[in-house]
């Protein structure tokens, strides 16, 4: 028997990338008896071009849907479409929740007029100072930048993420030109982008497996409860212990040192405004059945 990690699936089979070669298999007939659904990056146990055992997930997403996953790149347009804090911020939440490094890419910031470059490096120095790793350049694709990503990444499982048209499979083609992926293009009538990765794929990217994804033009993962989604916001779990009210939600409660820093511009206004946004959408939204 052997081990490895689903690449790809494809009508019914999956591609298991093992001791660095492809194998393809097909699952095992009571695997949707049980409910049970591989998807990319599951690691797995096959036999004989059967597919026998899913092994226990450490953590997954939803979108993209992908399973066991170290780090995931949030590929962010910095333009065309236009940078979203809101989106950027329901991203950091899902990887947050699952325990997953994550690390922001602006791209198309070669697009920028100088004062919009200046806003974007305000921004890319707001998400640096929270502890988040931010890849914020001129030139998106610069050599050195790219390099220190690659380094980043070095024997791990990654997943790519963003909005479409922010850039993902581009990046991946400069990060490794031989991958050679199809990359889309803005519509000018609808200002997004055109959907040109159609399904998950772990690629082998330098000394890493890294997963280009279908894009998406929104993103919503409120899973959780109130408490959870406080926990996803590291600059205010740090302040927490300062509020007067154990199990402080940081809304209208008294002696908030959270809403106090937010005053105070220590904490960004966006970034708060979002959680209020996102705590709001939790209390309101229907259960699930």
């Amino acid at each position: 028997m052997q081990t490895g990690t689903i690449q790809q699936s494809l009508s019914g089979f999956y591609d298991i990338y093992s001791d660095g070669q492809i194998y393809r298999t097909r699952a095992r007939g009571n695997f949707r008896k049980r409910g049970i659904k591989p998807v990319v990056g599951d690691h797995v146990e096959f036999e004989n071009g059967y597919l026998l055992k899913v092994l226990p997930r450490r953590n997954s997403l939803q979108r993209p849907l992908v399973a066991n996953i170290d780090t995931a790149v949030i590929v962010t347009a910095a333009a065309q479409p236009a940078f979203s804090a809101n989106l950027l911020d329901r991203q950091l939440i899902a990887l947050e929740l699952q325990q997953i490094r994550p690390v922001i890419y602006f791209s198309k910031t070669d697009l920028l007029s100088p004062d919009e470059w200046q806003q974007i490096q305000q921004v890319a120095g707001d998400y640096r100072k929270i502890g988040y790793q931010v890849f914020a350049s001129r030139d998106p694709f610069n050599a050195d930048q790219l390099s220190s990503l690659l380094a980043n990444l070095k024997n791990q499982t990654v997943t790519m993420m963003g909005q479409t048209g922010a850039g993902k499979s581009t990046l991946l083609n400069h990060l490794d030109p031989q991958l050679d992926l199809a990359t889309g293009e803005i519509s000018n009538a609808l200002k997004r982008g055109r959907h040109t990765t159609r399904k998950v794929m772990l690629l082998q990217v330098g000394q890493a497996l890294v997963a280009d994804t279908p894009g998406f033009s929104s993103y919503e993962d409120f899973a959780m409860t109130p408490q959870q989604l406080a926990a996803c916001f590291p600059e205010m779990v740090a302040l927490a212990p300062e509020c007067k009210f154990r199990g402080c939600l940081h809304l209208k409660e008294p002696g908030c040192a959270v809403k106090s820093a937010v005053k105070n511009a220590k904490i960004r206004q966006s970034r708060y405004d979002n959680y209020v946004q996102f705590q709001t959408l939790l209390r309101e939204q229907k259960p699930k059945y």
